[in-house]
């Protein structure tokens, strides 16, 4: 039998493909800033937002999609008017989300092999549905990303020289923030909420020790998080390994060989 006579796997690779080019995309501005530990916080937010979900008796993915990125925009917002230092926001919401979450957990009693799908992720999961959604907001996200590009460069680079030349930072700072909280949503079903922030860095990191400009980055990135991520769904898949572990290894394993790679041959150049 075919890996693709499974629609279970047709699913999960057309969405993880999504996924992989998304997460990277948006994880550049966030590695260019500085920022990448912003996905854990919201990946926790996320958390409180699924519990949220099983205790109200809705779709968790809704909540979730509504709490990360509610999340993600509140946090901006803090770090944006100096009423706590950026740390002090992460840690905040990181550990707020992650209580908030045990809580509701606890009083909805969802405790469940369910809830562990969006932890970790598991391609057996993924729906008709999720790949709709997946692909009618992954792709407007996409568009967004292109569409704003050059004032989110600006503003990575430069943020006070960026406002000075008249660009809206605010309002490009709470686009990458909404884009942010989106892309973790999306992505809980294939990679989980406890790993999606390192496919958000990783392929970034790799692509950033080959390319020569930015915008090169940014491309080798997203083709670096769709490789991985189809690679590692395909082998959770015959390995019988969680796919959002396999995911992220992969992810690590490539960033590490490009490292060691580089290491090896500068002593040659030099």
């Amino acid at each position: 039998m075919s890996l693709f006579d499974l629609e279970f796997m047709r699913l999960a690779l057309a969405t993880g493909a999504i996924v992989g080019v998304l997460a990277p995309a948006v994880g550049f501005f966030l590695v260019q800033r500085r920022m990448s530990l912003i996905g854990d916080g919201v990946g926790h937010i996320a958390f409180a937002g699924v519990a949220a979900g099983y205790l109200l008796g809705i779709s968790p993915v809704a909540t979730a999609l509504a709490a990360s990125v509610t999340g993600a925009i509140g946090m901006e917002w803090l770090r944006s008017t100096n009423r706590t230092a950026g740390d002090q926001a992460l840690a905040l919401f990181f550990y707020g989300g992650i209580a908030l979450g045990v809580v509701l957990v606890s009083a909805a009693n969802a405790l469940t092999a369910n809830l562990f799908t969006f932890l970790f992720g598991s391609i057996l999961t993924v729906t008709r549905g999720d790949l709709i959604l997946v692909a009618g907001l992954g792709l407007a996200a996409l568009a967004t990303v292109f569409a704003l590009y050059r004032g989110l460069v600006a503003v990575a680079i430069d943020e006070e020289g960026a406002r000075v030349s008249g660009i809206p930072v605010q309002a490009l700072n709470v686009a990458l923030a909404a884009l942010t909280g989106l892309t973790i949503a999306l992505s809980m079903r294939i990679v989980g909420i406890l790993l999606i922030a390192a496919l958000m860095v990783l392929p970034v990191m790799t692509a950033s020790r080959i390319a020569r400009s930015l915008q090169s980055t940014l491309l080798l990135a997203m083709g670096v998080g769709l490789v991985t991520v189809l690679a590692g769904l395909v082998g959770s898949f015959y390995l019988d390994l969680a796919p959002g572990g396999a995911i992220v290894l992969l992810a690590a394993a490539l960033f590490a060989m490009v490292a060691v790679g580089q290491a090896i041959a500068s002593p040659r150049r030099a």
